[in-house]
């Protein structure tokens, strides 16, 4: 079974509503007019598409952050890049970002919301999160852990909800391997330096982890990507930004319970 697996295009412009500037987004806009419109490369979001269109992957996975501050116009930029994939066969799993969720406004709300129903094809929405779905014997547990979070935190939060429901869907005996899809890392190194991205309350799922119940996280969050795995490729893969990096992971995985086995796709 193959996996591919992108994050992290980070869509922006400016603030769309005079509100903007009185709530988070403002920063998020700062940062992309000074600083992340100069590092992101929207045309690499096209040629992981058609790179995705090519392979046919048995599933393609994205980790979240389609846009810098949540807003209505940023997702209407990456749904024409996005569609040619969205209207294929190749079944396409989405989880939010934590900028995908940057505040409350209910225009970005909506906005969110009608993005995970248009590329699940309407097979799941965003507040039935967490669900699981099951390709070629192949287990994904889709997670959300992003909300919106005070002014200059990224943080995210495993809700014990959602851990109690890992919980029941990790005590039925496995068919086949389990990967856990949501846009934030589990294992965090540096939990002081990364105080301001961090995820909380993922212990239960570490543990679990650990025990064999889920075997490989697929996350973005962190911009450049990064492998966490054991010899047999049960652990963690990042996908870094693929605006920024210009790169995807490609994920082999052995339905019979074989080693997982990474490969990185230069677009």
């Amino acid at each position: 079974m193959k996996i591919i697996h992108f994050s992290d295009p980070h869509a922006g412009g400016p603030a769309e509503d005079w509100l903007a500037y009185v709530d988070k987004r403002w920063v998020g806009v700062f940062n992309y007019r000074f600083r992340r419109q100069f590092r992101h490369d929207m045309s690499k979001l096209k040629k992981a598409v058609d790179y995705i269109l090519d392979v046919k992957p048995d599933v393609a996975v994205c980790t979240g952050d389609l846009t810098s501050t949540g807003q209505p116009g940023e997702f209407e930029q990456v749904r024409p890049i996005l569609q040619p994939l969205r209207d294929s066969s190749i079944p396409l799993l989405y989880l939010p970002g934590n900028h995908d969720c940057y505040v409350k406004r209910p225009k970005c709300v909506r906005a969110v919301n009608e993005m995970v129903e248009y590329l699940s094809r309407g097979d799941y929405r965003f507040a039935e999160l967490p669900l699981v779905r099951e390709f070629a014997g192949v287990e994904f547990l889709l997670l959300n852990c992003s909300r919106p979070s005070n002014l200059l935190c990224s943080w995210g939060f495993v809700d014990p909800r959602d851990s109690e429901y890992l919980d029941r869907v990790c005590s039925a005996p496995k068919r086949g391997p389990r990967v856990l899809l949501s846009h934030y890392p589990m294992f965090e190194e540096h939990p002081i330096l990364r105080m301001r991205h961090r995820l909380f309350g993922q212990k239960r799922i570490l543990e679990l982890m650990k025990k064999g119940k889920i075997d490989l996280s697929l996350c973005g969050h962190v911009h450049r990507p990064y492998l966490k795995v054991d010899e047999r490729g049960r652990g963690e893969s990042c996908a870094g930004s693929v605006t920024r990096n210009g790169s995807m992971v490609e994920v082999d995985c052995d339905p019979a319970g074989g080693p997982f086995r990474f490969r990185t796709i230069a677009l």
